[in-house]
């Protein structure tokens, strides 16, 4: 059978839960509203780190208050907190509440601000960094995006299935992993290596260039809605799929990272396929 589009997601706001949608459109920055917001700690211009003291994060619900269109690519947001309390962005109630809860002066931002950095505490990357790090935001992205890496993040059912018989105890959720496309594939798990530098066709308009492999960190252990702590899944991944990813070294990875050649829509059911 061939490839097609699972399952589609949004994170409206980075580090955050995502939503589940059944189309998009693929704007030159990724998909509309993916990765809108971001919490920035201004006075250290960094990104809030869900991998140490923001790891809350994850159990928090953005939604849209009206869907993105292309004229305004960052509108209101209200955020549902675990303990049911809601926020918006546009009354800046947001900005006070997360900052409560987390203990930190805080702000959603729209935009990345220049030199905007995210750390890596020791350990993460599979235990390969020894000591804390840094690094800049969106290193394959425009400029003012808040994606970690590149535009566009793609993982196979093919390997959340193979990692899931690997590992039996542990659950792979996708969740785990905050991809944008979830491909339904009936291939090798990390089939998607295969796909480095080629460029895949997304239903009838949308063009992609597969970059490098998604390397993983402590994020894909961390605890969600229905989804316990586990170090088993990123060590899982240590012990089986480690790729070469230059200077960094070999690391941990699942699934890869596109940039966008051709905007367009993608659709629930679309197929997918490799045409070079």
């Amino acid at each position: 059978m061939p490839d097609t589009i699972d399952r589609i997601y949004r994170y409206p706001v980075k580090s955050m839960a995502g939503e589940e949608i059944a189309a998009t459109f693929i704007t030159e920055r990724g998909l509309l509203g993916d990765r809108a917001y971001a919490l920035v700690d201004k006075a250290l211009n960094r990104v809030a780190p869900t991998r140490s003291w923001a790891t809350a994060l994850f159990r928090y619900h953005p939604k849209f208050v009206s869907e993105p269109e292309l004229e305004t690519l960052s509108p209101a947001v209200r955020i549902d907190s675990p303990d049911g309390e809601q926020m918006q962005t546009a009354d800046g109630s947001a900005d006070r509440q997360l900052s409560a809860a987390l203990g930190r002066d805080l702000t959603l931002m729209p935009s990345a601000p220049s030199g905007l950095l995210m750390e890596f505490p020791a350990g993460t990357l599979g235990g390969k960094m020894e000591s804390a790090t840094e690094a800049p935001l969106a290193g394959a992205s425009p400029v003012g995006t808040f994606f970690d890496y590149a535009c566009v993040h793609l993982i196979t059912t093919g390997t959340l299935d193979g990692l899931s018989k690997l590992y039996p105890q542990g659950n792979f959720d996708v969740r785990r992993f905050r991809a944008n496309f979830v491909v339904q594939s009936d291939g090798e798990p990390f089939s998607e290596n295969s796909w480095l530098g080629r460029t895949l066709a997304i239903g009838d308009e949308v063009l992609l260039k597969v970059s490098i492999p998604v390397p993983r960190c402590v994020n894909t252990t961390l605890p969600q809605d229905g989804l316990p702590h586990d170090p088993g899944i990123l060590r899982t991944l240590a012990q089986h799929n480690r790729c070469d990813l230059g200077d960094l070294g070999r690391l941990p990875c699942a699934g890869v990272y596109a940039d966008i050649v051709r905007t367009g829509m993608v659709r629930r059911s679309d197929a997918v396929r490799c045409i070079n």
